[in-house]
């Protein structure tokens, strides 16, 4: 009997959920004319090689849908502040569908519901927010990921070692769960030891002065973990620089098939390892297509992985790679 009860409620619970995010739209035409449906995208910053590829192919992928037009990405730059501004001035534009890379759970959370409670379709991006009040989530497993690169580093490291760690924006759950899941892995071997871990804000240009720091604090750095690969990057050049980036190993995260990204990086010997933090663009478009057309989408997309290597970098390059020039 108990377990009929809680069959029962976890029914009534999934339904209610479901009633909070609004309904898709049912038809693409409107007083006998074909409608253009109207997308808005809220990115929290363009300065991110990640995020600027992001925003490349998802206008790439919505290309694919005539029907469709996405608006000018409106470039949050690490403002919150700025982002609630940009999801509401969508909202009063009544656009068709909205999507929200949060640079913030908490301070985009009531933005979101606001786009909920006006029956706008939400599709969350890569980073969560604290409402379940929307359409699709879609994102990697960022505590796995973190996990993978800590694997990696107890391989690199069999006898032990010191780490040095860069971390994204301390309050973004990307950072928090890369940084879980790589402590949880590199446990695994007690010799290993995170003696130095500070915010770099997922920027190159950060994460170069702090490792100029570290490499003169600390002389014996083993290995570098950036929570991305501009930040691994950035540690690189700073070890270089000082004549110690062979003694060093630097594992990043992105992966992304761009000349300067992390694919490349690891053909070049500077990384030695990267995992594809995919971007969701492609899932993005064809999830807005289906929610604009009224086909049911998985509320909650959750992305795979892969580690890129020597052996199979030039392959994912290809793979990846949307400049048509390979």
């Amino acid at each position: 009997m108990k377990k009929t009860i809680a069959l029962a409620l976890c029914a009534l619970l999934a339904a209610a959920c479901a009633s909070k995010a609004p309904a898709p739209a049912t038809s693409a035409e409107s007083g006998g004319e074909k409608k253009t449906f109207v997308v808005g995208y809220s990115q929290s910053n363009n300065a991110e090689p990640y995020r600027a590829q992001l925003n490349l192919q998802l206008q790439h992928f919505m290309k694919q849908y005539q029907d469709i037009e996405l608006l000018p990405i409106a470039d949050a730059r690490q403002s919150s502040a700025t982002q609630v501004s940009q999801v509401q001035n969508f909202i009063t534009q009544k656009v068709d569908a909205l999507i929200v890379s949060p640079t913030e759970p908490a301070p985009l959370t009531a933005a979101v519901q606001q786009a909920c409670d006006a029956k706008i379709p939400v599709i969350i991006l890569d980073r969560t927010v604290n409402t379940d009040c929307y359409t699709a989530f879609i994102g990697g497993d960022n505590v796995l990921i973190g996990r993978k690169a800590g694997e990696e580093a107890v391989k690199l490291l069999p006898d032990g070692g010191n780490i040095v760690e860069l971390r994204g924006i301390l309050s973004n759950q990307p950072q928090i769960d890369r940084d879980k899941g790589f402590r949880e892995a590199i446990a695994a071997n007690p010799k290993i030891k995170i003696i130095a871990d500070r915010e770099a804000k997922w920027l190159k240009e950060q994460a170069t002065p702090i490792m100029q720091q570290w490499l003169a604090q600390h002389p014996d750095i083993d290995l570098v973990y950036g929570h991305n690969d501009p930040m691994a990057l950035g540690a690189y050049l700073a070890a270089k620089a000082a004549g110690k980036a062979e003694q060093i190993r630097f594992l990043g995260i992105d992966g992304l098939a761009i000349p300067d990204g992390g694919i490349r990086a690891v053909q070049l010997g500077q990384l030695s390892a990267t995992f594809i933090y995919p971007t969701g663009a492609k899932e993005a478009a064809e999830t807005v297509n289906k929610i604009l057309h009224g086909q049911q989408v998985e509320k909650e997309q959750v992305l795979g992985t892969t580690q890129v290597t020597k052996d199979n970098a030039a392959d994912l390059y290809k793979q990846f790679d949307l400049s048509g020039q390979n």
